[in-house]
């Protein structure tokens, strides 16, 4: 692994020096072989275990023929974008009004431009990840206006919260992106914040990050700050950000979002077309009838960016999630929307889309016994289903409220555990173990032999915030919760971070952009 990627395990400055601060001798040891402490950045997953599939092949056409008379009967609204209509209509569409009825085949036929699989560039080269077929990207969480920081507050995110979810992801081995708006900056203007917050995951990683979809012109200037860093030819021809572009479900695509949109897709950047679905509220209460709603929406989306530019890279997106049909608060970690993920993953195979869905979710308010069941339930299915883009992999709470530094903490420990379960099975000589096996014979134990010895440090994953101690052990050091535990070592990654080398000319160019652009345009608060 290139040098400037590393970063220090627990009890490691990063240079082999012992560090000043906790995490010394054995425990840091523990830490550094286990995979969940800030050490060497691990690729992305290439997963070796096979997919898990909940609809048969009669199933599969049952849902797209639904699909095909959604967009034929009902139609998608492309909602006050005149652009987008004209478009449809000189594709062959029925345009009536702001309603797209579109004919049988035609997204499809749209889509077979699109890529199957591609490449999404870090500015460090050795951070690239590779989006669609077997593989696997994990992202932190996006979008909540609220943390829960250190001292256990729940309030409204800044910039410098920004930043520091931004130095955990890039210190985190088993995240494979810095992700976008892992929550929002509340102390800098709305029109002016997305500046600092590309410009955060420019300076403070550098693995692949997200760019801005709240406004066109907002868009556009995360183009041009790209272009800074990669050059104006190379982001024309190669994929350096993913993007999220919501459907406004049930099946309208809003101006924002379709501004967004046109500008990446024009750019050759990738567009993650997702309806944000809450079962009950935003499409049916069945998983079949939400299933139907998703891939038109999809469908409908997907092809868009192919009238844009064709060849621009789209995944078939989704969000899913329940209601609780008392309250109408969404429920996660819950049997049917995984149902629909799956689905989902199966029907994005058929289309030749990479897919994007699930990840660390949670309703609840604090990283409890809760969050753990709900995103234990929710990440597993996510890696099962095949997913290639994983948003929201770490730090989600409150249903998307809250971007939490402790559960975040957490969440990337499982991650750790998700990239070895991905590794599959070793079938090699040193797997199939039977040297070890004559060595030790009937009636003894494997702990002294060979074999053991020579793979003790990576036979299992070994977690850093796992307490597998005896009761004594735990009572003499603190009778530490899990919680309290993730604190302390994020406290520790902090403390430990050491931002990636940036050319200063570039980092001199970055910065008088954003002046430039914030310069031109009076504070807005709406």
């Amino acid at each position: 692994m290139d040098d400037m990627i590393e970063q220090p395990a627990a009890g490691n400055d990063g240079g082999g020096r012992r560090s000043r601060s906790e995490g010394r001798g054995a425990a840091a040891r523990r830490a550094s072989r286990s995979g969940g402490g800030p050490g060497p950045s691990l690729p992305y997953i290439t997963r070796k275990i096979g997919v898990y599939e909940v609809l048969d092949e009669e199933g599969l056409q049952l849902i797209e023929r639904n699909a095909d008379t959604v967009l034929e009967e009902i139609g998608i609204e492309f909602r006050d974008d005149a652009e987008a209509l004209e478009l449809w209509k000189e594709a062959g569409a029925d345009v009536r009004g702001q309603r797209v009825h579109f004919p049988k085949g035609l997204c499809r036929e749209l889509l077979k431009t699109a890529p199957k699989e591609f490449t999404w560039h870090a500015r460090n080269s050795a951070r690239n990840a590779h989006v669609g077929g077997k593989a696997t990207i994990f992202a932190p969480v996006y979008g909540p206006p609220f943390v829960r920081d250190l001292e256990g507050n729940r309030r409204y995110a800044t910039i410098e919260d920004f930043r520091n979810f931004v130095k955990l992801a890039y210190m985190a081995p088993s995240m494979h992106s810095s992700g976008g708006t892992v929550c929002e900056p509340v102390d800098i203007p709305v029109n002016k914040r997305h500046l600092d917050m590309v410009y955060s995951h420019i300076k403070y990683s550098d693995k692949p990050f997200m760019g801005s979809v709240t406004a066109p012109e907002r868009a556009e200037d995360t183009i041009a700050m790209a272009k800074i860093v990669f050059g104006d030819d190379f982001v024309e021809n190669n994929c350096v950000t993913l993007n999220l572009i919501n459907a406004n479900s049930p099946m309208v695509f809003d101006e924002t979002m379709l501004g967004a949109l046109k500008v990446y897709a024009r750019h050759n950047q990738a567009s993650v077309v997702s309806p944000f679905i809450l079962s009950g509220a935003m499409s049916p209460v069945t998983v079949a009838g939400t299933l139907t709603q998703i891939l038109a929406e999809v469908l409908a989306g997907a092809s868009f960016t192919q009238l844009i530019r064709k060849g621009s890279p789209v995944l078939y997106g989704t969000f899913a999630a329940s209601i609780s049909m008392q309250s109408g608060a969404p429920t996660f970690g819950t049997p049917e929307p995984s149902l629909v993920s799956y689905g989902a993953a199966q029907l994005a195979r058929r289309l030749g889309l990479p897919f994007r869905t699930g990840g660390s979710l949670c309703g609840s308010k604090i990283p409890d016994a809760q969050a753990a069941h709900e995103s234990a339930n929710t990440l597993n299915m996510t890696l099962l289903a095949g997913t290639n883009f994983v948003l929201h992999a770490a730090g989600w709470l409150e249903g998307g409220l809250v971007s939490s530094y402790e559960k975040f903490m957490i969440d990337q420990d499982q991650l750790g555990m998700m990239q070895k379960m991905a590794e599959g099975v070793d079938l090699s000589e040193n797997g199939q173990a039977l040297d070890a096996i004559r060595e030790v014979g009937p009636g003894s134990h494997y702990l002294g032999c060979g074999h053991t010895q020579a793979n003790f440090q990576s036979a299992f994953y070994r977690s850093p915030l796992a307490d597998n101690n005896s009761f004594e052990q735990w009572e003499i050091e603190g009778q530490k919760r899990i919680e309290q535990r993730a604190n302390a070592l994020c406290r520790s990654w902090l403390d430990h971070y050491e931002a990636p080398p940036l050319d200063p000319a570039i980092d001199q160019a970055l910065l008088a952009y954003i002046q430039k652009r914030k310069d031109s345009m009076p504070d807005a608060f709406t």
